[in-house]
């Protein structure tokens, strides 16, 4: 009688520590020199783990609330969504070039794994015209600025296609952190639009979940610079220390262009807007710089190369710039095109839509 009980004790405690934890069960092939790997929460590693002469591994960690891991095996990377009470079995092909591999034991992470292939189809497209690129740049040097062209449209229409999946899965797994998975996968400067819709519907679906709780935030402190919104007034120094404001520019379509002596994205679209301030200047139009620099001269010097004539003002603080700020600017180049009423009609549109825009509106 004491065996059968203490065998039962036994049992009880297993189950009970089970559900104080969950158990991530690995085996790899084809792993060559890999006899560890890493799992990450949030960026950090949390826990490692050698394989074994069968080539497998176990975590065991406590995950409160649903929680995001990365494994990292070698240079491959592979997501999940873990928490108490789980037991996961995971097996992969580390020289699988598609990425594939297989996971049971928790719903979440099948759909991320679902979502993993749809990323795959479209890398794999990208990776091909990226091929082919080099390939016919080989062939014909001189082509260059055609070939380019021609294979940028061929990227931009396979990242819409993707981008459109991506919201696709999101929608379909609202309820579900995989959906809030794919969600990160959205050029924000695009689909800032339907990802602040996106926090909307999942701002009260997963309250302990940290992740969640900062991409909600942040959504939602963007909503007030989002088309149509008036656009938040600032204050700051020209290049001869007098103080521009943006209200000084009411009653003018006026692009507010964030950009830095040091960003080559910014440098590279100068020529555009340059030309758009010449084509429209005369037609109530202008241009606000306002530089993310922390050297005045590097700054000067890149408006006298550029030519940009118009005004421009900073506070030299670089990222810490009060407007870049205000704005929750996180990347440059950014831009807003505001109406003479200071509403925000247009936000980061560069190159040909810059000059579209320009020329339907004025």
């Amino acid at each position: 009688m004491k065996k059968i009980i203490l065998v039962l004790c036994t049992v009880l405690i297993a189950a009970c520590s089970n559900k104080d934890q969950f158990v991530l069960n690995g085996e790899l092939t084809n792993n060559d020199e890999i006899k560890k790997v890493f799992l990450y929460e949030g960026g950090e590693i949390v826990d490692s783990a050698f394989l074994n002469d069968d080539h497998k591994f176990r975590f065991r960690r406590t995950a409160l609330t649903p929680q995001f891991y990365n494994l990292k095996v070698g240079d491959n990377n592979y997501f999940f969504v873990l928490s108490n009470g789980e037991e996961v079995n995971f097996k992969a092909n580390v020289k699988d070039p598609s990425g594939k591999y297989e996971v049971t034991g928790s719903e979440i992470s099948t759909r991320i794994k679902e979502f993993g292939e749809i990323n795959a189809h479209y890398s794999g497209i990208s990776r091909e015209i990226e091929g082919e690129f080099q390939m016919r740049l080989s062939k014909e040097p001189s082509k260059e600025k055609e070939i380019r062209d021609e294979l940028f449209a061929k990227y931009k229409n396979n990242l819409d296609d993707f981008s459109k999946d991506v919201l696709k899965f999101a929608h379909k797994n609202v309820d579900n952190l995989a959906g809030f998975y794919a969600i990160g996968s959205l050029d924000p400067t695009e689909y800032e639009e339907e990802m602040i819709a996106y926090a909307d519907l999942i701002k009260d679906k997963f309250p302990k979940n940290v992740a969640v709780r900062d991409f909600v935030t942040h959504m939602a402190e963007l909503k007030p610079l989002t088309v149509g919104q008036k656009a938040p007034d600032f204050e700051l120094m020209d290049l001869k220390g007098k103080i521009v404001k943006l209200s000084d520019f009411r009653g003018k379509y006026v692009l507010v262009d964030f950009w830095a002596s040091w960003c080559v994205p910014c440098r590279e679209e100068n020529p555009n807007i340059v030309k758009q301030y010449n084509t429209f200047k005369d037609k109530n139009f202008t241009v606000l710089g306002v530089s993310l620099d922390n050297n005045q001269a590097a700054w000067q010097k890149a408006i006298k190369d550029d030519g940009l004539t118009w005004t421009h003002v900073s506070d030299l603080q670089a990222w810490n710039s009060k407007a870049a700020e205000l704005y929750k600017v996180s990347s440059i180049p950014a831009s807003f095109l505001l109406n003479p009423e200071g509403l925000i009609v247009a936000k980061n549109i560069r190159g040909e839509k810059l000059a579209e825009f320009l020329e339907k509106t004025l």
